[in-house]
């Protein structure tokens, strides 16, 4: 939730200002004219329907989000669209903040009405923070269609987008661009491979070590031969411990980013008009794909927008808007089935074979422990 790594948000109220606030901070049933509790409502249908959640909402008038970066998975155009639609305002907070900022956000402002209401999260991140019991129950429209390993039972989270690990490459100042973890290791990748994060913090960057894991002889159950590559990397000089930015790979600062696929192609669009020739290709000896999850943080000040930006998320409109960010939605399946999914968008995504496979909540939670320990120690091979 990094390159940047995604994700903040605000406040509001159907009286006063300070009235609003007032009641937010105490967690005071809002004042729809359902006349029911936003708060609470596990599905828009149980709040009265979405007209009632929109109406509720746009009396909030803001949704509090963090670590949005407008140029991750299509952010920007997503923000743009909601306030056309619904006429409230996405306020954002430290756009290149982590996952774990996002949570940090939450524990620490508890009761205020800067804390978040909504998250986005990296999957294992998200699991951990259902498990901490900081998010409230939720289930979009589309929830159903969503894969049952991709979501929780309760919706204290779902998966929305996702992509693979993949390798961005400056083509211009890398001759060979690399396509293979082993790839990596040669000498001529001295100083030029970057993590976007630390994976101790950053989703993408905790994909990537899954990923190497997977290139090494590890598997979801063993992270560590992944942890082992990159103190290897760093030892033989090839890793820097730069963190890999839109800033950094304009400026040529980190020539390989290894970071989430939709982020990468994004930068060939982005930079192509400045003369950078950006490539991108999923690893031949490790592909880890993962998801980011959306979340409502259960002591949201703006319960009602939180639930609407979400179904808009979720929408056929959300989803495909994702899709044009090069995102794989979660809901690619069901609206391919559907007839609905934007067929030039999908065309355009980078080229993977086979079909992924996701580690269980319980072994993202193992691996997580496991990279706490390790990770920055030196390697033992």
């Amino acid at each position: 939730m990094t390159v940047p790594l995604p994700r903040t948000a605000v406040l509001t109220g159907v009286l006063t200002v300070a009235t609003a606030l007032t009641l937010s901070a105490c967690g005071a049933p809002d004042a729809s004219s359902s006349g029911k509790n936003a708060a609470t409502a596990t599905t828009a249908e149980a709040f009265g329907g979405m007209d009632a959640l929109a109406k509720a909402a746009k009396q909030e008038g803001t949704v509090h989000a963090i670590a949005l970066p407008r140029d991750w998975a299509n952010y920007g155009a997503l923000i743009d669209g909601f306030k056309k639609k619904y006429g409230i305002k996405v306020d954002v907070e430290n756009p290149s903040g982590s996952s774990q900022d996002e949570i940090n956000a939450v524990t620490s402002r508890k009761g205020k009405h800067t804390a978040p209401d909504v998250l986005d999260l990296g999957s294992s991140f998200a699991q951990s923070a259902a498990q901490d019991g900081l998010l409230a129950p939720y289930m979009v429209a589309g929830f159903a269609d969503v894969p049952d390993a991709q979501r929780d039972s309760i919706g204290r989270w779902a998966n929305d987008y996702g992509g693979y690990i993949s390798f961005g490459c400056d083509a211009k100042r890398v001759h060979t661009c690399p396509t293979s973890f082993k790839d990596l290791l040669e000498p001529q990748y001295k100083g030029l491979v970057a993590l976007n994060g630390s994976p101790t913090k950053s989703g993408s960057a905790f994909g990537a070590v899954y990923a190497a894991a997977l290139a090494n002889g590890g598997s979801f159950d063993d992270i560590q031969p992944g942890i082992d590559f990159f103190a290897k990397l760093k030892r033989i000089g090839n890793f820097t411990t730069l963190d890999s930015t839109p800033a950094t790979v304009a400026k040529g600062k980190t020539p390989i980013s290894i970071d989430w696929d939709y982020l990468n192609a994004g930068y060939t669009d982005e930079f192509k008009s400045k003369g950078r020739d950006w490539t991108v290709a999923v690893p031949t000896d490790g592909k880890f794909s993962q998801y980011y999850s959306q979340a409502i943080n259960k002591d949201a000040s703006h319960p009602a927008a939180a639930r609407l930006w979400l179904e808009y998320l979720y929408s056929t409109e959300g989803q495909n808007i994702r899709l044009k960010g090069y995102a794989r939605p979660a809901l690619m399946a069901a609206m391919k089935k559907a007839g609905t999914l934007d067929k030039s968008a999908a065309s355009k995504l980078p080229k993977v074979s086979g079909t992924p496979t996701f580690p269980t909540e319980t072994q993202q939670s193992n691996a997580k422990g496991v990279i706490a320990q390790s990770w920055g120690q030196p390697s033992s091979g």
